[in-house]
C-alpha cells in the first residue's frame, strides 16, 4: 500500500478537499500534493497530522479492507500502532521522532550504498 494513495482514498471517501486537510493538518500545499501523488514519503509525524485532520487514528490510516492479507507480523505491528493511540501527545511525539530517525537513517544508508555502487 502506498501511503499517498491511502490518504487520497480516505480523504475522498470523507468528501474532504485537499485544502480542508491541508489547513487542518497545518501542512504546505505543495508538500501535501507531493504526498498524495506519491512523489514523497511523509514522516510518521506528518502522517499522524494528516490522520488527525481526516478524523481517523493512525492505525486506521494503515488498515486494509481485506484482513486476510495481513500476516501475523503485520497484525502485531497494527496492534502496536493501535495501542500508540492511547498514549499522551508527548509520548506519541517521542515515538514518531524515533521512527522518523530510523527511517531517515535507512534512506541515507540506501542512498550512500547506491552512490558507492556507482563509483
Amino acid at each position: 500500500m502506498i501511503v499517498g494513495e491511502q490518504i487520497k482514498r480516505i480523504r475522498a471517501s470523507k468528501g474532504l478537499s485537499q485544502k480542508e486537510v491541508i489547513v487542518e493538518a497545518g501542512l504546505d500545499k505543495a508538500q501535501y500534493s507531493r504526498i498524495e501523488n506519491g512523489k514523497t514519503d511523509p514522516s510518521v509525524s506528518t502522517v499522524a497530522k494528516i490522520a488527525k485532520a481526516l478524523g481517523i487514528s493512525l492505525a486506521d490510516m494503515f488498515a486494509l479492507d481485506d484482513l486476510k492479507e495481513i500476516q501475523s507480523r503485520d497484525r502485531t505491528l497494527m496492534e502496536k500502532v493501535s495501542l500508540m493511540e492511547s498514549l499522551d501527545d508527548k509520548e506519541k511525539e517521542t515515538i514518531y521522532n524515533m521512527l522518523d530517525a530510523f527511517v531517515g537513517k535507512k534512506k541515507l544508508k540506501d542512498t550512500l550504498s547506491n552512490v558507492l555502487q556507482d563509483v
